[in-house]
């Protein structure tokens, strides 16, 4: 359920946009968040094209509308792209337009370099201001697009912190704010487990005895409390609410 471009074909739905740096993060953080989402089976966009235009394609911009939540991984040289700061504008207009949620991860960089364009922002910034001269309200756009962006609640990582730990979280808050629930690590289980019950059936029809019997029905008692489990995630009951069902069945 990832989805990755290197042209303008349309892709299949998508429920996450990823905007990042690519030079700084491609073939890093941003690449393991994709991967982890991917095994989360969150559908997830991620643009693989290495050759940008002046402007942002119109698949792009579709994809960035299309989904219901765009990470946004800054890091110390995404305020240098005027592809990555239009990306960053749009996914905005979308968060006011359509509600669109906007999950930003500072990579990295502190937070407050991203909000007041300092540091490695403050240089990247200065270069804009020479280069778009004739156009400053522009500039002053993507300014304002990094305060806001900056000013929402998300994540830092730091190259010194635990990535895979780091990355199980952030998944996980991106299912909770999509309002979805993860049950592939049981549906998993459980396609294992009911496999192995097949087999011992198999196998005590042939050689009879009280073990193989009693083998048989604990792994037919474990896949029902998989499957309780599964159930219970799915309707968000917590663990005392299944200790109720079972009580009253």
């Amino acid at each position: 359920m990832a989805w990755s471009t290197s042209s303008s074909t349309p892709q299949q739905t998508h429920e996450v946009f990823l905007s990042f740096r690519g030079e700084d993060t491609r073939y890093n953080f941003t690449s393991h968040l994709h991967a982890t989402l991917t095994r989360l089976e969150v559908g997830t966009y991620i643009d693989y094209n290495l050759q940008r235009g002046d402007e942002i394609s119109s698949s792009l911009l579709r994809a960035i509308e299309e989904a219901q939540l765009s990470v946004v991984v800054f890091s110390k040289n995404y305020g240098n792209s005027k592809w990555c700061l239009d990306e960053l504008v749009k996914i905005l207009e979308c968060k006011k337009m359509k509600g669109q949620i906007v999950l930003p991860i500072f990579y990295d960089i502190e937070a407050s370099h991203v909000r007041n364009q300092t540091g490695s922002y403050e240089e990247a910034f200065v270069k804009h201001e020479e280069r778009f001269q004739g156009n400053l309200a522009k500039v002053q756009k993507w300014r304002e697009a990094l305060r806001e962006a900056a000013n929402l609640s998300g994540w830092v990582c730091s190259v010194n912190r635990m990535e895979s730990e780091l990355l199980e979280k952030i998944a996980n808050d991106v299912i909770e704010k999509l309002n979805r629930v993860y049950v592939g690590d049981l549906d998993h289980k459980i396609a294992k487990l009911e496999q192995l019950a097949t087999l011992q059936y198999q196998f005590y029809n042939k050689v009879a005895g009280l073990e193989n019997v009693n083998k048989y029905n604990a792994t037919v008692r474990r896949i029902t409390e998989l499957k309780m489990e599964r159930s219970m995630r799915l309707f968000r009951l917590s663990p005392e609410s299944g200790h109720a069902l079972k009580g009253k069945s």
